[in-house]
């Protein structure tokens, strides 16, 4: 089984990620797509982040009615800040009958030189890349690499940051949202302050 992993703090989690989730699962090889919830981004401020619990059952609630995407709270057991490399590592021993991929949006791309061993990820997994705008330029090692696939994917200009500002100035954000995520969000009263 293929599995492709979606790595995000999806703080919160809008209908841009699952347009993109439901797309690579639907238009590629992979026959699932795991939402990783990631407790810390070493390249994000902790201080910006609903508690891991909360973000998870707002991916889980999203993923509901989606049989090919699972919510994935793994990386909270993994030591802080956590890197993708050794996410890899740890589930592949556990799941050894699966085949890992990464998924990442174009902008991760321009920037993978920089991440952690990016050279074992690229050993031992395939990386499927959806198109976003941004700066910069892809490194020309990526290019051509026979481990990355471009997967041709709807642009999403959808933000999290930009729902987290529109809910705190009391803006209608909820068509970027599930109703199940939506929910949640104005039951527990997030990011008003």
């Amino acid at each position: 089984m293929k599995i492709g992993l979606y790595f995000g703090t999806f703080n919160p989690i809008h209908v841009g990620h699952l347009i993109i989730a439901n797309h690579m699962v639907e238009n590629s090889d992979l026959d699932e797509i795991w939402m990783m919830v990631t407790p810390h981004n070493p390249f994000k401020k902790k201080s910006s982040l609903l508690e891991n619990h909360h973000r998870f059952e707002l991916v889980y609630r999203a993923t509901e009615n989606y049989p090919k995407i699972r919510p994935s709270d793994i990386e909270f057991k993994l030591p802080q800040p956590n890197y993708t490399v050794h996410t890899l590592a740890h589930i592949s021993d556990i799941y050894p009958e699966k085949e890992f991929c990464l998924i990442m949006g174009e902008d991760n791309l321009k920037s993978l030189h920089k991440w952690k061993n990016y050279e074992t990820i690229l050993e031992h997994h395939h990386i499927y890349v959806y198109p976003r705008i941004a700066e910069g330029t892809v490194e020309h090692q990526f290019k051509n690499h026979p481990k990355i696939h471009k997967v041709d994917a709807p642009i999403i200009q959808i933000s999290s940051t930009k729902i987290r500002n529109g809910i705190k100035n009391q803006k209608n954000i909820k068509p970027l949202l599930t109703k199940e995520v939506w929910d949640y969000i104005d039951e527990m009263n997030f990011y008003r302050k």
